[in-house]
């Protein structure tokens, strides 16, 4: 049976907006990892179309990225890419595939078809995964800044505390902070 992990870059103050961030090689480096390491992402339609409407172009070389990022974007395009969405069906990106029914029903399938995991990406669609109970565990980078505007980390609330074990915490280069936690269950 595979696992949920829900990875996002967010800043002290909880803002998960992907502007805020530092955006070097060391970061796309930590989530090319990550994206080696998992099967499959996961994405609402809003964090998809924001990706589409960059990483292809970057995957091509027409954007003149450094290696890192480019790598990031290779990657990414090859990976199978699990949508989100009540409004859009049709999904032209390489490798992308629409959610459809249940939504508890059809991301813990997905869960169970992926035994090396599945990388979620998405703030809002992580609440709506945590209160369905399936996100297993957490990767954020948190960056070493305070962005005084939101969106932030599970804005619309969750309907009970989740408790967290660490499994680790590595410091990059730039101060941001790499830290994974597992869901404690039960």
């Amino acid at each position: 049976m595979g696992f949920l992990i829900f990875s996002i870059n967010v800043t002290l103050d909880g803002c998960v907006d992907h502007q805020e961030g530092i955006a070097d090689d060391e970061t796309h480096t930590y989530f090319t990892r990550l994206m080696d390491e998992s099967g499959a992402m996961l994405w609402g339609r809003v964090t998809y179309e924001m990706m589409e409407s960059y990483w292809p172009a970057v995957a091509r070389g027409d954007m003149g990225e450094s290696l890192a990022i480019r790598e990031w974007a290779l990657k990414l395009e090859a990976k199978p890419k699990y949508v989100v969405s009540s409004t859009r069906k049709d999904y032209p990106w390489s490798n992308s595939h629409h959610i459809a029914g249940d939504l508890r029903m059809s991301v813990q399938k997905l869960k169970d078809e992926t035994p090396t995991g599945v990388l979620l990406g998405s703030g809002k669609l992580a609440t709506v995964l945590d209160r369905l109970d399936l996100i297993d565990e957490y990767k954020f980078l948190v960056h070493p800044r305070i962005a005084g505007h939101g969106p932030t980390l599970y804005q619309s609330g969750l309907p009970s505390a989740r408790q967290l074990e660490l499994v680790s915490a590595k410091p990059l280069q730039s101060g941001v902070v790499a830290l994974h936690y597992r869901r404690v269950r039960g």
